[in-house]
């Protein structure tokens, strides 16, 4: 007796969709899971200041950082506004491999006055598409101040999209940084994306 062909499909698609089911378990992120992430970024970021190399050795570690544990991308995109829409692929590409360098120069010069201190990481609590991780930055003179990290689910896993410190977004000033960069360039990407590569 032959098996018709819509019923060896039917079996065979249903057999492969509950398969599908054990095998690929749906994971929920939890608070822990994003406080864990600012744990290990805040330790690396400690580690590449306390090493006390050069500037371009510091940065070129705070990159590998920043692509690590942060959304680089939708940040990238955040950070341009409008423009990101009449860009080609090309030029996104090229524009977020820009990007990353000078945010890590950006983030790096400001770390550098992290040198001897502690980051602890406090509590945090639920936000719009993650979570706001809280920490309490202890200079090596004693004076403290707080940061506040933004961790998002970024396609299946937690990214560090922003920080804020003491209440100021790092992200809206970088924004206001490349719109400026941009006006000044009669609104070109590509001169902004050569601007962004010479290390300025």
């Amino acid at each position: 007796m032959k098996t018709n062909n819509k019923t060896r499909r039917f079996v065979m698609m249903s057999f492969l969709g509950i398969a599908g089911l054990y095998a690929s378990p749906v994971f929920a992120f939890k608070k822990s899971d994003a406080e864990k992430l600012i744990k290990n970024l805040t330790n690396d970021v400690l580690g590449a200041v306390n090493e006390q190399k050069s500037e371009d050795i510091m940065f070129s570690r705070f990159e590998e950082i920043f692509s690590k544990y942060a959304d680089v991308p939708l940040i990238a995109r955040k950070a341009l506004g409008p423009t990101w829409r009449g860009a080609s692929k090309a030029q996104r590409s090229a524009y977020v491999s820009a990007f990353r360098g000078y945010m890590a120069r950006y983030y790096g010069k400001r770390f550098e006055e992290f040198l001897g201190s502690e980051i602890i990481v406090s509590n945090s609590r639920k936000t719009s598409g993650g979570f706001l991780v809280g920490s309490n930055i202890i200079l090596k003179d004693g004076s403290s101040y707080q940061a506040q990290w933004h961790v998002i689910d970024a396609r299946g896993k937690y990214l560090m999209y922003n920080l804020f410190l003491e209440g100021v977004s790092v992200l809206s000033d970088v924004r206001v940084q490349i719109g400026s960069m941009l006006d000044k360039r009669a609104g070109s990407i590509d001169r902004l994306i050569e601007h962004l590569n010479s290390k300025s």
